[in-house]
């Protein structure tokens, strides 16, 4: 049995709760991560996936819900040392590498800060043997410590940022669309570089895209969000060859190929919700259709799904 590393229960972020404005952002989702796992959180802009991060890793106070890190609460009343220890397990990648670093601080102190605040060096060379270290693992070197971020391309920066979240040697860390601001031709190193990190650190991810090939490539298992809820989970693969819920079958239909014959022919599955008229007696809940595969579905809809089940 894989061990849990991360369980989101019932999580739920609403904004300007109570208010006639009030966003359900994310809506009452729940998933578990696996320790050296992989999950892949995906699904449309706006669809709530960066939030679910950043409430994990308590930039955001849930709205209700748990959150269990290694079977400890991450939201409420915690101590300094606890915020800490959980600050060091936990880091995260940005999705714009150009807003997440300051400009006016060198490499050297960006990265270095989270050795400073979890007393990691004791001096400042070994403070800055550190730093260079870390800059050798995402594939820049020590010249690279002196400048400022304005003097690196988006990949550059992207690498930086990776370099920053490693220093304090966390277990688990949260990818948020870490590649969608890098050009094409970039993408494919950083995420090749996050998988050799994955192995040789012993890293879990959850790596959150809308590129569903992508995700594909690096993810263990995906979950497909729609509208602040769970619509889908599965194994990577079981995903791609087997979708279920209509949302999860409009994405991958919207997924091009490099092969012009393919593309001339390709369909493209629109999604409406409102083909999802329940009635006010129907039980829509997350259920499993097949092993390790779960649906938000309706009975109605669940009895439909296992007859189309391959």
């Amino acid at each position: 049995m894989a061990e849990k590393l991360l369980e989101v229960k019932n999580l739920k972020q609403y904004f300007n709760a109570g208010k006639p404005s009030e966003v359900k952002a994310i809506d009452n989702i729940s998933f578990d991560i696996y320790r050296g796992e992989t999950f892949g959180l995906v699904g449309e802009s706006g669809c709530g996936k960066s939030t679910t991060g950043r409430t994990i890793i308590r930039l955001y106070d849930a709205t209700d819900g748990e959150v269990l890190y290694d079977g400890v609460s991450v939201h409420g009343n915690k101590s300094k040392s606890e915020v800490k220890s959980l600050n060091q397990k936990m880091q995260m990648i940005f999705q714009d590498p150009y807003a997440s670093l300051n400009p006016r601080m060198k490499v050297m102190d960006i990265i270095a800060e989270g050795l400073d605040i979890h007393g990691l060096v004791k001096n400042a060379k070994e403070r800055k043997q550190k730093v260079i270290e870390l800059l050798e693992t995402v594939g820049l070197n020590k010249e690279h410590a002196e400048r400022y971020p304005h003097e690196f391309s988006g990949g550059q920066r992207q690498r930086i940022g990776i370099a920053r979240a490693l220093a304090v040697n966390p277990e688990f860390i949260i990818a948020d669309e870490p590649i969608s601001a890098l050009d094409v031709s970039i993408q494919a190193q950083v995420v090749n570089l996050l998988r050799d990190l994955q192995k040789e650190k012993g890293l879990t991810y959850l790596f959150i895209a809308h590129d569903l090939s992508m995700v594909k490539y690096i993810s263990d298992r995906i979950g497909v969000m729609y509208f602040g809820k769970l619509v889908e989970m599965a194994t990577a693969e079981e995903l791609y060859k087997n979708p279920m819920h209509p949302y999860t079958k409009s994405l991958l239909s919207a997924i091009p190929l490099p092969d012009p014959i393919y593309e001339r022919s390709r369909v493209r599955t629109p999604y409406n919700p409102e083909d999802h008229k329940y009635g006010p007696d129907e039980k829509v809940e997350f259920r499993e259709i097949s092993p390790e595969h779960f649906v938000l579905c309706s009975d109605r809809e669940f009895a439909q799904m296992k007859k189309e089940i391959k």
